[in-house]
C-alpha cells in the first residue's frame, strides 16, 4: 500500500503535465485525451526513473519529500513524453 500512494500521485501530475506541454507547445498538441494519456505513461515512467537514478525516495513515501518527487518526476515525464510522441507525430505527417 506504500507505493501506491506515490504512483498514483506521479500518474496524475503526468496527467497535468501532459496537459500543460500541449498547452504550451501548441503544434506538437496531441488533443487533451491523448495528451492526458500520453502524460500517464510519461508520469509513471519519470516517476520510476527518477526512482532508480536515486533521486526520489526509494520508498516512494508520503512525506513532503517524497510527494515534491513524485510530482516533479510525474509532470516532467508526462509533459516531455508527450513532446516526444508530438513531436515524432508531426515529423510522420510531413513525410507522408
Amino acid at each position: 500500500m506504500g507505493n501506491i500512494v506515490p504512483l498514483i500521485i506521479q500518474l496524475l501530475s503526468g496527467a497535468l503535465g501532459g496537459n500543460a506541454a500541449g498547452a504550451l507547445l501548441k503544434k506538437l498538441s496531441l488533443g487533451t485525451v491523448l495528451n492526458s494519456i500520453v502524460g500517464i505513461l510519461g508520469g509513471g515512467l519519470g516517476g520510476q526513473l527518477l526512482k532508480m537514478l536515486g533521486v526520489a525516495a526509494q520508498g516512494g513515501g508520503t512525506d513532503l519529500g517524497g510527494i515534491v518527487g513524485s510530482v516533479l518526476g510525474g509532470g516532467v515525464g508526462g509533459g516531455v513524453l508527450m513532446a516526444i510522441i508530438g513531436a515524432v507525430k508531426k515529423a510522420l505527417s510531413k513525410s507522408a
